[in-house]
């Protein structure tokens, strides 16, 4: 009768460690690719002073092009400068102990050093005016920052939930003049009234890998 060599006990054993490295491997990288450190839901980062969007773009009704001035210009949403603050706070709370950072920034001329929440890789192009100006509202991507105190991304930004919309965007496009008001609902079903935007503002988003990866 036939025999395998002693040596060949090692390659059973080492078959076997590969295996069991390779699950684990696999497990690890799904556990994490679908968490939210991976999609960074649930971001909050320390911010150098405390804004309230609550109270701003909420209590007080500021609209968000009112600060972020570029969205429906510029691919960028640009973070505001300390101007835009002056602007009100010279007469609103202006010894206030929370803006001390505001009013050094505006007396030297070093802008506050803001952190970035919605940030997507170096590798992905998004403009953020094309979205804007063609019914995807503020909402939608960031959702409701008017009753944010802190801000916190909320959605993934991934690549798949990018092409949700943009493989059906009759379920999120609204009317253009409603694209900034966080409250707003449909007063028809969302994919009737989708389905006619679409074709109102003649919507054909792209699919194709070049779009976004460039």
């Amino acid at each position: 009768m036939f025999e395998f060599p002693r040596w060949t006990n090692r390659i059973r054993n080492w078959v076997g460690l590969g295996l069991g490295l390779g699950l684990l491997y696999v497990t690890v990288v799904l556990t994490f690719g679908f968490s939210p450190q991976a999609t960074d839901v649930g971001y909050m980062p320390v911010q150098p002073l405390p804004y309230s969007h609550a109270l701003h773009a909420g209590k007080l009704g500021l609209d968000c092009r009112y600060c972020h001035t570029s969205v429906e210009t510029a691919a960028n949403a640009n973070v505001p400068p300390t101007q835009t603050c002056i602007n009100c706070h010279t007469n609103i709370l202006p010894e206030s102990a929370k803006l001390v950072k505001v009013r050094e920034s505006a007396a030297t001329g070093s802008p506050v050093p803001w952190v970035r929440i919605h940030d997507l890789p170096d590798y992905v192009y998004f403009n953020h005016s094309a979205h804007v100006r063609r019914g995807v509202g503020c909402a939608t991507c960031h959702g409701r920052i008017d009753k944010m105190e802190v801000v916190y991304q909320e959605k993934p930004l991934s690549m798949s939930w990018c092409l949700e919309c943009h493989r059906a965007p009759e379920k999120f496009i609204r009317p253009k003049e409603e694209v900034t008001n966080m409250a707003w609902e449909p007063v028809e079903p969302q994919e009737v009234l989708g389905a006619r935007l679409v074709q109102q503002y003649n919507l054909k988003p792209s699919t194709d890998c070049s779009t976004c990866h460039r």
